[in-house]
């Protein structure tokens, strides 16, 4: 799969649909992300997008500021913010201890946010997929963050999008392999953040209705076990490969799914065991 189209493609779009908000006199809430407005969203983004271009531009290996990933949200009054780049003109910025703020979009702040979009893409372009880098998973390479921020703009332009208007689904490929990544990856990692508590046997199916895709996942303990077998479990959930991974990322209720069968008090139960973070 060619990860770096898939990214040019969703941070435009994402562009275009925050420049959309722009255009209003207040910063539409993201309905998806209560605590946020287009503001915020745009803040956040942007600013992960621009930590994972200093990780790769200077070949970070060690650990960096624990909170690093998570700067527009909570970001440290003694961290070092220069990668950033933030223009000498911030005013009207959104501020994240005063989310959701609701003033106009500024047109810097999403200036600001193409110019760091575009410097990740061409450092996606440029640098190896196996390149060593810093991440905070077992895979140390470029690639990994390329997955990651290509399925983050997804998700988060999904948000935009659905914010002033009608969202349109994440590419069925993207999709799909982004609900593969969710239990291979995200799951086990925001069990481990949040100290979740252990599995007792949980079995959960997900199967795509426009692909191939199936998932089995069980919870065993600590660990999250996923394969392609086709046995018994305890609820099915059936639907497209965007909407699958929508549910997984919280945007969308089991109802808005093709079908569900089983078990559904344990669809609550799936994100006591996989924590949003």
């Amino acid at each position: 799969m060619d990860y770096v189209c898939h990214f040019r493609r969703e941070v435009l779009a994402f562009e275009a649909a925050v420049r959309r908000a722009a255009a209003a006199d207040a910063a539409p809430l993201v309905p998806s992300c209560p605590a946020w407005s287009v503001s915020d969203l745009v803040t956040h983004l942007g600013g992960v997008q621009r930590f994972v271009t200093h990780l790769i531009r200077e070949r970070i290996q060690e650990p960096p500021d624990t909170i690093g990933n998570l700067i527009a949200r909570t970001p440290s009054a003694t961290m070092d913010l220069g990668f950033l780049q933030l223009p000498e003109d911030i005013e009207g910025w959104p501020m994240p201890e005063d989310a959701p703020n609701r003033g106009p979009v500024p047109a810097s702040l999403v200036d600001w946010f193409t110019d760091g979009s575009s410097a990740l893409e061409s450092l996606f372009r440029s640098r190896g997929p196996a390149e060593p880098v810093w991440t905070w998973s077992r895979e140390r390479t470029t690639g990994f963050w390329l997955r990651m921020q290509t399925i983050e703009a997804a998700v988060h332009r999904w948000d935009a999008e659905n914010a002033i208007g009608t969202a349109q689904p994440v590419e069925a490929e993207l999709a799909a392999a982004a609900v593969g990544q969710n239990f291979e990856v995200l799951a086990p990692a925001r069990r481990a953040w949040t100290q979740a508590p252990p599995g007792s046997g949980e079995c959960l199916r997900f199967r795509q209705t426009d692909g191939a895709g199936d998932w089995r996942v069980r919870f065993d303990g600590a660990d999250v076990l996923l394969d392609r077998g086709s046995g018994p479990c305890d609820v099915e959930l059936a639907g497209t490969a965007s909407d699958l991974l929508l549910f997984l990322w919280q945007r969308l209720p089991a109802d808005r799914l093709d079908e569900v069968k089983g078990d559904r008090d344990l669809l609550e139960r799936y994100f006591v065991l996989v924590p949003p973070v």
